[in-house]
């Protein structure tokens, strides 16, 4: 009888949570709102190949994405109350540390210019993890985590498809790879509801573009670094070896500068090289 109720109880959680999700999930959560079909896919020329649009718009959201998602690793950590959500947390930290690193590095080459903070949908999440605790807890980062990962998925696979440029071929190959390991951690916690997996990702916001618009940089602001120690490449990593005469992708190397601990208030500023692994908060 006592077992029953847990499972009802943890029933109507979770079906909560997922009434919660669709009301504030998109399909642009993680990232820019949708552009017209021209502006996507306009070429301007680069040295690394032919750059639409669309390769704009994904390095764009990779650098979002870290801009959150690697805030939620530590608010995982902190939170969590499984092992299985602390897990979760220490990939997001690594793989999203890592895929910043590369987005920053490769964003100069391409005349791309990067946002230092998430939309504001995206701190809506990060704000919604902190005013929440326990299974609650659990169950929320769980679930939108799943969400907004499974999202991208799909267009992950798209850029790599199609991109001419070999520098967001390479993101999109590294980002493939992460992101199925981070949606692999959330569906171990054992709390991710399926059934609403893919109805979720379809639902549109309420509130406006201007929720699934990054803040522009001001004009001369430093480029925010996400993390602050050498990222741990994540399972199946890209390999950052020169190949074919293309340059190579060191996600360990920024402008000539390692990957390490930032200086300065917030963490912005080029950092010191590093030799270290990364030391988890």
């Amino acid at each position: 009888m006592r077992s029953r109720y847990f499972v009802t109880g943890t029933s109507l959680l979770i079906g909560s949570v997922v009434v919660t999700l669709a009301v504030i999930v998109s399909p642009v959560m993680t990232g820019l709102t949708q552009e017209s079909a021209t502006n996507l896919s306009k070429m301007t020329d680069n040295q690394f190949g032919p750059l639409s649009g669309s390769d704009r718009d994904f390095v764009v959201k990779v650098r979002l994405a870290g801009l959150w998602e690697y805030p939620a690793g530590k608010i995982g950590l902190e939170k969590g109350t499984t092992e299985q959500v602390k897990t979760a947390g220490k990939h997001l930290l690594d793989g999203h540390q890592l895929l910043d690193a590369i987005s920053r590095e490769i964003a100069p080459k391409l005349g791309i210019t990067l946002p230092n903070k998430p939309t504001p949908q995206q701190q809506s999440f990060l704000d919604t993890m902190n005013a929440k605790t326990g299974k609650d807890f659990d169950t929320y980062y769980a679930n939108i985590l799943r969400v907004t990962h499974g999202q991208i998925f799909s267009s992950i696979a798209k850029i790599r498809q199609t991109s001419k440029n070999s520098l967001v071929r390479k993101l999109a190959s590294q980002a493939n790879n992460t992101v199925l390991d981070h949606i692999t951690q959330m569906e171990k916690t054992g709390m991710v509801n399926f059934d609403s997996a893919v109805s979720d990702i379809t639902t549109t916001p309420t509130q406006g573009p201007a929720f699934t618009t990054p803040p522009k940089p001001a004009p001369g602001e430093p480029t925010f670094i996400v993390g602050t120690s050498k990222p741990t490449p994540p399972p199946n990593a890209v390999s950052t070896a020169d190949k074919g005469g293309e340059q190579s992708l060191d996600p360990n190397v920024v402008n000539g500068a390692g990957v390490g601990a930032a200086s300065g208030a917030g963490g912005i500023t080029t950092p010191p090289a590093v030799s270290s692994p990364p030391t988890v908060p």
